[in-house]
C-alpha cells in the first residue's frame, strides 16, 4: 500500500485543479497548515514536490488574476516546498516566468505578507539557475526592484530587513546574469537603485540594523565590479556608471563615515573600507586618483588610526595598512605604498609608537627597515595633506634620531633612495616648523648630517612632491646651493614640453608642480630668484643653448603664475645675464633662440614693478641691440614675427619711461633713432597709400598686424616724448601736412592727417589704436595751447579735413573708437576760446546738430533706458556739452533742448543707467538756464538714487575679489601681446583708485553728480 503521504498528494490533486476558487485556496492552506504542524515534514516536502504538488501551486498563481488571498496561500506553500531544496529547483525553473509579474503587484503594497517568500523564490531561482532569466524578466526585475528602492528612500513604503537584504542579493544575481550585458539602459536603473539603497542606510546616528548597511555596500562593490568587467563592452555608460559609484563613495558614504565611526560596529567600518579598497585597487583610472585625493584630503590617516583605536584586531589592522597603502600608490605613484604592504604584520595600531619604531637603530635588521620605511611612507603621505599624526615636536624628534643613528645605513646603499627622499621632505617640513616656532628644539648635528646626506646621495629633491614649507626651508639652506641648482636645471629640463610625471626605476612618480618653485622665486626668504638667474648665467658660460632655452621657458611660465616674480628675478640681476645673451653670445643668433629670449624680456617688463628698473645701464645695450635686429625686418608696410615681438618690447619700454620716469637712455634710443622713423614713416604712408583697400588689412594679414604694433609703438612714443622733451617739442607741428609728403625723421611720430587716414580706412582693430594715438596728440597739442597760448599753424581746410573724419566715427559701432573720436572733437570745439575763430565753421556746421538731434533722439525715445542707451550716448554727449560750453552756443541748440525732450529724458533716467557724461550735459543745461524747477526736481531725485546705487553696487564689488587673466606672451599668437598693450593704454579708465576701491568711471559719476547739486543749490 502506498504510504499515506503520496495517497494525500493524489487527494488533493482535484481540488487543485477546481475551477472553484475557494476550493483551491483551502486545499493550499491544507497543504501548508498539514506540512507546518509537522516539526519533521521534510520528508512529507520532499514527496510533494516530487509528485509536481508544486507545479499545481504554481499554475494556480499563474491564473490567480492577482488576487491577494490566492497569492498569499501560493506563496506560503511555495516557500514551505522551496525547502526541498534539490527536488525543488527544477519546479522552481519552471514556474519562474509565473513569480516575474507577480512580483510588481506584492511590490505595490507596502509590507505584503509575502514579500520576504516572493522575493526569495526569485533570488534562489536567479543564483541556482543564472541563464534561466530573459532579458525582459531581468528588464522588469530591475524596474521592480529599482522602485521599491525609490519609494524605501522617500518614506514612501518601508522595508522590511529582510526584504531589504534580498532585493539586495536579487540585484547581485542579475548582474551575474548573462542577460544583464545585453541591455543598454540598465545602467540608469543600476544607478538609481545603488543611490537609493545607500542613502536609505547612511542615517546619523546610525538606527538600521548592521545588515542593511553590509547589504547595500555589497550591492555597491558588486555593481562597480559589473561596471568593469572584461567581458562587458566598455563605452561611456559603462565608465559613468563606476564613476557614479565613486561620487557616491565620495559625497555620501565617506562624509557619514567621518561623523559615525564612533558609533557603529567593525563589521560596518570594514565593510566600507573594504568598498573603498576596491576602487582604489582598479588600474589606470584617473577618477580612482581623484577619490584617493579626496580621501587623502580628508583626514583620511587620522581615521584610520582612530578606527585601530576603536578596533585594534588583526582584521582592521591588516585593512587599514592596506587601505593606506593603496592611497599612496596613488597619490603618490604607482607601488609608492609597497613598504606599508611589506611591513603590515609589523605595524603597531598606535601612531606613537610608530615613532617609537622610526627612533630605533635598525642595524641590519631588515624587519625593522621595512617597518621604518613605511612609517616614514606614511607620515611623508600625511604631511602632504597638512595631517599630523603625533606632535610636531614628537615627530621631528624622531627624525633626528633616526638620522643620527641609521645615517650609515645610507651611505651604505641599505635604505633605499625613495626612503632617502621621503626623510628628506619629512625633516624639511618640520625643521621649517621649527623655524616659525621657536618652541621647538631641534638638533644642529642631525641637520648637518642630514644636509651632507642630501649632496652626498644627490638626492632628486625636486622629484617627488614636498610641502610648500619644507621646500622653502631647503631652499633657504646655503649648504645645499650648488646642489639645489643642479636639481633646478633638471627640473626645467623635465618641464620643458612636458608635465609633471616622470618615470624614475620604472615608477611612474609625481613630481612638485611649477607654482610650488614659482611661490618661492617671487618671495624673498629664500634663494629661489638668485638660483635661477645663477644658473641662467653659468649656463651662458658653458655654452649650453638647449639648457638655456629650458632655463628661459621656466622663468616665463615662473612669471605668468606670480608675475611678482619678476621684481625678484630683476633685483637679483636677470638684466645683467639678459644683456649678456644679446649682447655677448652666440645663443640669439637663431631666430628661435631670439624668440625665446624676448618672450621673457616682455613677460619681465610687463610685470615687472618699475622702481626694480633702475638698472639702465643694462637695458640700453639690449635696446641698442634689439635695434640692430628691428630695423631691417621692416619691409614697407610688413614686419617678421621676431620684429612685432621687439615692437612690443620697445612699447613696453617706452611705457615705463612715460609712467615712471625710468629706462630713459632705452627710451631715448629708441624714440631718437632715425633709421626706425624713418621705417615706420615707410610702413605708414605705405598702408594709407592703399585707401579703401586698407579695411580688409585686419589683425589676420601681416600688413594688418603691423600696422597694429607701429601704432601702438607711435602710442607710447607719443607719452614718452612728452616726458622726454616737454619744453623742446612744438607739438603744433603735427597738424600741418609738409607740402612734398616728406615727415620729419628725427623721432618717432606719425602726423595727424596720417592717423586720420588710418581711422577713416583701416580695419576696425587699426581704428581703434589709430583713435587712441589721435587723442593722446590731440591731449598734447590742447595742453600745450593752453600753457603758451599758441596759435594753429595748420589751414582751414586742413582742419576740416581732420574734423570730417571724427564726425563720420562719432556713430561708430565700436563705443572706444566713437569715444575717442568725440573727445578729439570736443578739443577742437573748444580751442575758439583760446582765439581760433575758425572753429564757428565747426560750431555752426550742420553734423554737430545731427549729432545732437540723434542724442536727443535716443534719450527721449521710450525703451532705450539699458545698457546700450548708458554706452552709446557718451561719444555724442561729450560733443553737445563742447558746444554748450562755448562762448557762442549755437543758435539752434535751444530748439534740440526744448522743455519737452529735456523732460523726456529725465522720464527715461533711472538711478542704474546714468552715466558721468550724462550728469555733466544736465549741468552744462543748468548753467545755460535749459532747465525749469521741476525739472531740477527731478533730476536731484534721480541724482540721490544714482548716488545710492553706486555706493552699494561698489560695496559689492569691494567684497568680491577679481582675479584679471595675466596676459601671456606665446611665441604663435601676437594678438595676446597686442591685446596686453591695448590694456596698458585703457588702463586709465580701467584701474582702481585708492579711494576704497571706486572704479575710475564711478567716481567720476560721483563728482560730476556733486556739481549738479552744488550748482542747482547756488540758484536757489
Amino acid at each position: 500500500m502506498p504510504p499515506l503521504i503520496i495517497l494525500f498528494a493524489e487527494a488533493i490533486k482535484a481540488p487543485l485543479l477546481s475551477s472553484d476558487p475557494q476550493v483551491q485556496i483551502g486545499t493550499v492552506d491544507l497543504i501548508f497548515h498539514c506540512m507546518s504542524w509537522d516539526s519533521d515534514s521534510s520528508k512529507h516536502i520532499q514527496a510533494l514536490v516530487e509528485e509536481s504538488i508544486a507545479d499545481y501551486v504554481f499554475e494556480i498563481l499563474r491564473l490567480s488574476g492577482y488576487k491577494d488571498p490566492v497569492v498569499i496561500s501560493c506563496l506560503r506553500v511555495l516557500g514551505l516546498l522551496s525547502t526541498a531544496e534539490k527536488a525543488f529547483k527544477q519546479r522552481l525553473a519552471v514556474g519562474f516566468p509565473t513569480l516575474v509579474p507577480i512580483l510588481r503587484y506584492v511590490a505595490e503594497v507596502p509590507f505584503h505578507p509575502v514579500q520576504s517568500q516572493l522575493l526569495k523564490l526569485i533570488w534562489s531561482c536567479i543564483f541556482d539557475c543564472p541563464g534561466i532569466v530573459s532579458r525582459s524578466q531581468l528588464e522588469e526585475l530591475v524596474l521592480v526592484l529599482t522602485g521599491m528602492f525609490k519609494r524605501h528612500t522617500s518614506g514612501e513604503m518601508g522595508m522590511l530587513p529582510e526584504v531589504f537584504t534580498m532585493a539586495c542579493s536579487i540585484f547581485v544575481a542579475l548582474l551575474k546574469s548573462p542577460s544583464s550585458h545585453s541591455i543598454p539602459t540598465l545602467r540608469t536603473s543600476l544607478q538609481e537603485a545603488m543611490t537609493n539603497a545607500i542613502l536609505s542606510c547612511l542615517c546619523v546616528p546610525p538606527r538600521h540594523p548592521n545588515e542593511l548597511i553590509v547589504y547595500s555596500l555589497y550591492l555597491l562593490k558588486e555593481i562597480y565590479a559589473y561596471s568593469h568587467e572584461d567581458n562587458l563592452v566598455i563605452d561611456m555608460n559603462n565608465m559613468e556608471l563606476g564613476n557614479n559609484v565613486i561620487e557616491l563613495c565620495k559625497a555620501h558614504i565617506l562624509p557619514w563615515l567621518v561623523k559615525v565611526v564612533d558609533g557603529v560596529e567593525e563589521e560596518i567600518i570594514l565593510g566600507v573600507l573594504e568598498t573603498f579598497h576596491l576602487i582604489l585597487l582598479q588600474e589606470s583610472d584617473v577618477h580612482c586618483k581623484k577619490f584617493a585625493e579626496s580621501l587623502a584630503s580628508s583626514s583620511w590617516f587620522s581615521l584610520s588610526f582612530g578606527c585601530l583605536g576603536l578596533f585594534p584586531t588583526e582584521n582592521m589592522k591588516w585593512r587599514v595598512y592596506l587601505m593606506l597603502s593603496s592611497i599612496i600608490d596613488r597619490v603618490l605613484g604607482h607601488e609608492c605604498g609597497q613598504p606599508i604592504r611589506d611591513a603590515a604584520s609589523y605595524m603597531p595600531s598606535d601612531p606613537l609608537d610608530l615613532l617609537f619604531l622610526l627612533g630605533q637603530k635598525s642595524s641590519h635588521d631588515l624587519n625593522l627597515i621595512s617597518c621604518q620605511s613605511a612609517v616614514l611612507s606614511i607620515l611623508y603621505a600625511s604631511s602632504l595633506y597638512d595631517e599630523r599624526l603625533a606632535d610636531d615636536k614628537q615627530v621631528l624628534a624622531s627624525l633626528e634620531q633616526y638620522v643620527l643613528l641609521n645615517s650609515s645605513n645610507f651611505l651604505d646603499g641599505i635604505i633605499d633612495s625613495v626612503t632617502m627622499m621621503q626623510l628628506v621632505h619629512l625633516y624639511s617640513l618640520f625643521r621649517g616648523i621649527a623655524k616659525i616656532s621657536y618652541q621647538i628644539p631641534y638638533s644642529p648635528e642631525a641637520e648637518k648630517l642630514l644636509l651632507h646626506l642630501v649632496v652626498e646621495k644627490e638626492c632628486n629633491i625636486l622629484c617627488w612632491r614636498i610641502h610648500p614649507r619644507g621646500l622653502k626651508w631647503l631652499f633657504q639652506q646655503e649648504g645645499i646651493i650648488g646642489h639645489l641648482s643642479h636639481e633646478i636645471l633638471s627640473f626645467c629640463r623635465s618641464n620643458g614640453t612636458k608635465g609633471t610625471n616622470i618615470i624614475n626605476h620604472g615608477t611612474k612618480i609625481q613630481m612638485i608642480e611649477v607654482e610650488d618653485i614659482a611661490k618661492l622665486v617671487q618671495a624673498d626668504d629664500n634663494h629661489g630668484a638668485i638660483l635661477l638667474v645663477s644658473l641662467l648665467k653659468h649656463l651662458q658660460e658653458e655654452g649650453e643653448e638647449d639648457d638655456i632655452t629650458s632655463v628661459v621657458n621656466f622663468i616665463v611660465k615662473i612669471i605668468n603664475i606670480f608675475p611678482a616674480s619678476s621684481d625678484q628675478l630683476c633685483l637679483h640681476g636677470i638684466g645683467n645675464a639678459i644683456h649678456s645673451l644679446y649682447c655677448y653670445s652666440t645663443y640669439c643668433s637663431l631666430p628661435c633662440n631670439f624668440i625665446t629670449c624676448s618672450i621673457l624680456v616682455f613677460n619681465i617688463l610687463c610685470s615687472v614693478q618699475p622702481k626694480t628698473l633702475f638698472d639702465d645701464e643694462v637695458w640700453f645695450p639690449v635696446a641698442i641691440k634689439l635695434l640692430e635686429f628691428l630695423i631691417p625686418t621692416i619691409i614697407a608696410d610688413t614686419c617678421n614675427h621676431e620684429g612685432l615681438l621687439v615692437l612690443g618690447i620697445f612699447s613696453l619700454i617706452l611705457h615705463h619711461h612715460s609712467t615712471n620716469g625710468v629706462l630713459p637712455d632705452a627710451s631715448k634710443a629708441i624714440l631718437l633713432n632715425t633709421s626706425l622713423a624713418s621705417k615706420i614713416n615707410n610702413a605708414i604712408c605705405a598702408a594709407c597709400s592703399k585707401g579703401y583697400a586698407l579695411v580688409e588689412h585686419d589683425a589676420e594679414t601681416v600688413t594688418g598686424e603691423t600696422l597694429i604694433f607701429v601704432l601702438l609703438l607711435n602710442f607710447f612714443s607719443l607719452r614718452s616724448l612728452h616726458a622726454l622733451l616737454p619744453e623742446n617739442l612744438d607739438w603744433l607741428s603735427f597738424l600741418q601736412s609738409s607740402p612734398n609728403g616728406i615727415q620729419p625723421l628725427s623721432f618717432i611720430c606719425i602726423c595727424c592727417h596720417d592717423l586720420c587716414r588710418l581711422m577713416h580706412f583701416g580695419s576696425p582693430p587699426v581704428k581703434l589704436v589709430a583713435s587712441h594715438c589721435l587723442l593722446e596728440m590731440m591731449t598734447t597739442i590742447t595742453d600745450q595751447r593752453h600753457n603758451k597760448h599758441d596759435e594753429l599753424k595748420c589751414s582751414m581746410g586742413y582742419l576740416k579735413s581732420v574734423m570730417s573724419v571724427l564726425e563720420g566715427l562719432v556713430f561708430n559701432s565700436d563705443t572706444r573708437v566713437a569715444m575717442n573720436s568725440a573727445l578729439c572733437l570736443s578739443m577742437i570745439l573748444g580751442w575758439e576760446k583760446l582765439g581760433m575763430q575758425e572753429a564757428s565753421v565747426v560750431r555752426d556746421g550742420k553734423w554737430c546738430r545731427l549729432v545732437v538731434e540723434e542724442l536727443v533722439l535716443s534719450l527721449t525715445a521710450p525703451g532705450l533706458a539699458s545698457t546700450s542707451f548708458r554706452n552709446y550716448h557718451k561719444p555724442a554727449s561729450k560733443i553737445a556739452i563742447a558746444l554748450l560750453r562755448l562762448d557762442q552756443v549755437p543758435k539752434w541748440m535751444p530748439s534740440v533742448f526744448d522743455h519737452s525732450c529735456i523732460s523726456g529724458i529725465i522720464k527715461n533716467l533711472s538711478a542704474s543707467n546714468v552715466s558721468a557724461e550724462m550728469a555733466r550735459l544736465f549741468r552744462e543745461l543748468l548753467i545755460h538756464d535749459y532747465l525749469n524747477a521741476e525739472q531740477i526736481l527731478g533730476l536731484n531725485g534721480v541724482f540721490q538714487a544714482c548716488r545710492k546705487h553706486v555706493y552699494k553696487d561698489n560695496y559689492q564689488k569691494c567684497n568680491t575679489e577679481e582675479h584679471l587673466e595675466k596676459v601671456v606672451a606665446i611665441p604663435d599668437d601676437l594678438s595676446k601681446i597686442s591685446e596686453f598693450l591695448l590694456h596698458l593704454i585703457s588702463s586709465d579708465c580701467t584701474e582702481h583708485v585708492a579711494s576704497g576701491g571706486v572704479q575710475t568711471s564711478d567716481k567720476k559719476l560721483l563728482e560730476e553728480i556733486e556739481m549738479f547739486f552744488q550748482e542747482s543749490s547756488a540758484r536757489e
